[in-house]
């Protein structure tokens, strides 16, 4: 007796021919770095990134936004361009980390489809490019935001003095009593990984608002907004190497510091 209610192999194929799925290109991974007189750590870390880049076999495009540096950055960055895939944006003069990040996401957003992931690391070479493909692989599992975090099992730091990581430390906990985010502990980590659809919506959603804080607490901001959007965040362990930093740091702590509180205040109150 014939079993009708199985397919010939012939049959089969042409039955799943109308549900054929649509051809998608490559996901790209888009970089964006925000560099600042970076003369001294823009070729090691441009380096590592191509190892980590190809040694994951991963598609991608680094976008540098220089921020009206006054020693050899954008130099350096043109000629590493003739052997990585890269992009340099240059800004006349120096406008602060939060227009740089802006800068570079919106570059990157132009860019890039809603599949894409956008990075942003500092430019100093203090994160390690090798975590990328992680963060990556948790976007594909389903998060939108990945954040590079000190505060996860397993996370080392070396090279911060110990007043500034009592500060640091001191600021999560009362972020994530003021502002809390499930799956987020590290507010101000600057490595993270974006899926493009998700900042895209973001940019949609508030506009030139988005990005608004010129200075190092831009990144907290950042969460702020998104924090609001139903988004999945997650976090992975990681080797901060401060002390791989070549130059003088650009943050002035207590600055920043008080600028981080003034801003957690205002969004607190509505503004």
């Amino acid at each position: 007796m014939t079993d009708t209610s199985v397919l010939s192999g012939s049959t089969a194929i042409e039955e799943m021919g109308a549900g054929t799925l649509t051809p998608r290109s490559p996901r790209t991974l888009y970089i964006v770095l925000p560099a600042y007189n970076e003369e001294a750590n823009m070729i090691p870390l441009l380096g590592s990134l191509r190892d980590a880049m190809e040694d994951g076999a991963l598609r991608y495009q680094v976008i540098v936004v220089d921020d009206g540096s006054r020693d050899r950055t954008a130099a350096l960055v043109e000629g590493c361009g003739r052997e990585m895939p890269l992009t340099l944006i240059r800004h006349a003069a120096n406008q602060g980390l939060g227009t740089t990040i802006r800068d570079g996401i919106t570059a990157a957003i132009a860019r890039a489809g809603d599949r894409d992931i956008i990075i942003t690391m500092d430019a100093d070479d203090t994160h390690t490019p090798g975590l990328i493909q992680r963060m990556t692989r948790m976007i594909s599992e389903g998060h939108d935001v990945v954040i590079a975090s000190r505060y996860q099992p397993g996370s080392q730091v070396y090279g911060v003095p110990l007043t500034r990581r009592l500060m640091s430390g001191g600021a999560s906990l009362l972020m994530r009593v003021v502002f809390p985010i499930r799956g987020v502990r590290d507010y101000t980590c600057g490595f993270r990984a974006y899926r493009v659809a998700t900042l895209r919506a973001a940019v949609s959603r508030y506009g030139d608002d988005f990005v608004n804080q010129k200075g190092f607490q831009c990144m907290v901001d950042i969460l702020l907004r998104l924090r609001s959007m139903n988004l999945v965040f997650g976090e992975v362990p990681f080797v901060l190497r401060y002390d791989r930093k070549g130059g003088q740091s650009k943050m002035r702590v207590w600055t920043t510091a008080w600028h981080t509180l003034s801003l957690l205040a205002r969004r607190r109150i509505g503004f």
